[in-house]
């Protein structure tokens, strides 16, 4: 059986420094996506989106390693787009008017066949809320600035404006901005949760 790791194959992408931001260029790759909207603390649309997105990654995972290819890999991160209309609220406390879209990149040999496969499998077996607003869709964000965020969400200020500097002192911002979330905010401690900040820039 072939293993693979996406993470170390993209590292540039996936395994930033935490003590200076740099430019990356992103390719077109593959998400599973599933769009909202709400304070992602309290709005049950996230939690339901992160559970749908999970579940129908790890089917497709298993489905891909129990087949023809014998493929095994480990599920990505779960990433999130962020913004709002009025980009004032995005800047504020307030998140109840933030837009969101949550995905989790999946590999190359993933096709809709096979992703079609795992989310009637999961609809059978369990049925998520959100399953029926998932859907994998190319994404490419281009020229980008990025970098790794130690501790919790609420200390990501300080962070995001180190990269907002950056772009604004060679380009300008442009896109939506992007978090990955390599830590399991379940079981670590918020000090030392890691979190990718990304911008595009043009």
């Amino acid at each position: 059986m072939e293993k693979i790791d996406l993470k170390k194959e993209l590292k540039h992408l996936y395994q930033p420094s935490a003590k200076e931001v740099v430019q990356v260029d992103v390719p077109m790759l593959n998400f599973l996506m599933i769009d909202g909207e709400g304070d992602p603390n309290t709005a049950q649309a996230y939690s339901d989106a992160v559970e749908t997105l999970f579940a129908v990654s790890y089917a497709i995972k298993f489905m891909v390693k129990r087949g023809p290819s014998a493929v095994d890999y480990g599920v990505m991160p779960l990433e999130g787009l962020w913004w709002a209309d009025d980009i004032s609220k995005f800047t504020t406390g307030d998140k109840s008017n933030w837009k969101w879209t949550s995905m989790i990149m999946q590999p190359p040999f993933v096709t809709r066949e096979i992703t079609d496969s795992a989310i009637a499998d999961v609809k059978k077996n369990k049925n998520p809320p959100a399953v029926s607003k998932l859907r994998l869709e190319a994404f490419s964000e281009g020229r980008c600035a990025q970098i790794l965020h130690v501790g919790p969400f609420s200390e990501e200020g300080p962070t995001i404006g180190k990269v907002h500097r950056f772009i604004d002192s060679r380009s300008s911002r442009t896109g939506k901005h992007r978090e990955i979330y390599l830590s399991d905010i379940r079981k670590a401690d918020p000090a030392r949760w890691k979190t990718i900040i990304r911008q595009p820039m043009r």
